[in-house]
């Protein structure tokens, strides 16, 4: 979990404690306020989000070997053999 999902989580919840508190209140101006944090929140949290994803992708395309050729059917024993062989 990265800073951005952290602090998007933490805006939202101001968020949502402001617009409530707006609600109690009947302070339309609390409340606008409110739902723009709680909106701001959520969009950080997103960021955050594809952040993780992306870097766990790049963690496990490191983690994984090559894929490796596959001969088809055209391919003879020679040239499998040859192909080997120039490989190392």
């Amino acid at each position: 979990m990265n800073k951005d999902r952290v602090e998007g989580k933490v805006k939202d919840i101001a968020g949502r404690v402001e617009r409530q508190a707006g609600e109690w209140t009947g302070d339309t101006n609390a409340q606008v306020k409110g739902a723009a944090k709680q909106a701001e929140g959520k969009v950080q949290n997103a960021y955050g989000q594809a952040k993780d994803a992306v870097k766990k992708a790049g963690d496990d395309a490191k983690a994984s070997k090559p894929p490796q050729p596959v001969p088809d059917d055209a391919d003879s024993e020679e040239s499998i053999e040859e192909d080997r062989r120039s490989r190392g």
